[in-house]
């Protein structure tokens, strides 16, 4: 009935595809592990201050992996006190400088994220290989439709999927020639059509786990829902072991997104799942303006479990039967409050919001504790 036991139907059950594990740092990647949610820094990481406060902010709101860009040496030089710093394994992204991937290595990255597209010749993967070898580093090779090979781009007239995966399976090849395994791989286009087809493709061809992405997808709005349309597609159908949502928006934002796409799935439970109604001249309350206030206010909730807010007794009952809490409107400002599905209570329009909140303050201690195997202490009745 709610997020923390979802009870999942047959027809609900997505088959992931099987493939190997990796691991980045103290995270694993594929195989039977959750799919991780990632995000990327956008502050100067030669200001490590700036970038370990954001970093801290993609922690809290649930990020497994985070990557920071490492253009300069003053990057990888701020790298070593940015990886102490962290609470989840960092992500060293590598464009055109190989010897930033060398540093970066060494100065504690978990992974090196290479374009072997620009990056340099053979010899130059294969030092980036020694040095991810010897410090313990996994590897992400990231193909981007913007940026073929030359040779690729004019084999196809254009970016194609199958373009995009003979990349893929050419900087493979390189790795694998250096008895290298521990990689990932990524075939990106800010085409959603583009990018779900050369991923199926690859999926077929390869049995390393693969990240997710449709690169440059847009506004926080826009590129929500593109992402939502391409990354769940592809999640649906079983295919993919790490995700990262780009967003023209602050790097918490696409994690919180991230978390949405897995948890429309069923494929990872993190804090408050909202079940609302649209609104219409129906509601006893300003549902849109109540929801708001209720997510802005239960961010900090990381604990799985469901909420229904719902502005008439039309469907609101029915909702509140499978969510953990739930509230329907009435009239003259006196609404129905459900816990775990039964009628409970009532409370005030002035009321509502913040007794909403302690409520599922009180719900999230209660299974916490159940799982840690005490008994929780109540706030509200």
């Amino acid at each position: 009935m709610s997020d923390h036991n979802p009870g999942l139907r047959p027809w609900r059950d997505i088959a992931r595809r099987k493939c190997r594990q990796i691991m980045v740092g103290t995270v694993p990647v594929g195989g039977d592990a959750p799919i991780t949610v990632q995000t990327m820094t956008n502050t100067p990481t030669s200001d490590a201050a700036a970038t370990i406060d954001q970093i801290r902010r993609c922690e809290e709101a649930g990020a497994d992996l985070i990557r920071v860009s490492c253009p300069d040496e003053e990057s990888t030089a701020a790298l070593r006190q940015i990886v102490r710093a962290a609470r989840v394994p960092i992500i060293a992204d590598i464009h055109f400088h190989y010897k930033r991937a060398l540093e970066a290595a060494d100065a504690g990255a978990a992974c090196l994220r290479i374009n072997p597209g620009n990056i340099g010749s053979a010899a130059r993967v294969k030092e980036v290989v020694d040095a991810a070898k010897a410090n313990g580093c996994s590897i992400r090779i990231g193909v981007n439709a913007g940026s073929l090979e030359k040779d690729l781009l004019e084999k196809y007239g254009e970016p194609c999927p199958d373009a995009l995966v003979e990349s893929a399976l050419d900087h493979i090849k390189l790795l694998q020639d250096q008895d290298f395994h521990e990689y990932k791989v990524a075939v990106k286009a800010s085409d959603a059509f583009l990018a779900v087809a050369a991923y199926m493709q690859l999926a077929e061809a390869v049995d390393c786990p693969l990240h997710l992405g449709i690169t440059e997808a847009g506004g926080l709005r826009s590129g929500t829902v593109k992402s939502a349309i391409g990354i769940g597609n592809l999640l649906w159908a079983g295919i993919g072991d790490t995700i990262r949502v780009s967003l023209s928006a602050e790097p918490e934002e696409e994690v919180r997104v991230g978390y949405e796409i897995l948890k429309s799935l069923g494929l990872r439970t993190r804090g408050v799942r909202v079940v609302s109604c649209p609104s219409c001249a129906r509601q006893g309350f300003d549902v849109i303006r109540t929801v708001q206030a209720l997510e802005e206010a239960l961010q900090h909730i990381r604990t799985p479990l469901s909420l229904s807010v719902l502005g008439c007794v039309v469907n609101g009952p029915g909702e509140a039967r499978e969510t953990d809490i739930g509230i329907t409107g009435g009239g003259n400002g006196k609404h129905m409050v459900y816990l775990s599905g039964v009628t409970d209570h009532h409370v005030q329009d002035a009321d509502m919001v913040d007794h909403i909140v302690r409520l599922v303050e009180d719900k999230a201690a209660e299974i916490e504790a159940q799982s840690a195997g005490q008994s929780p202490e109540r706030s509200v009745a």
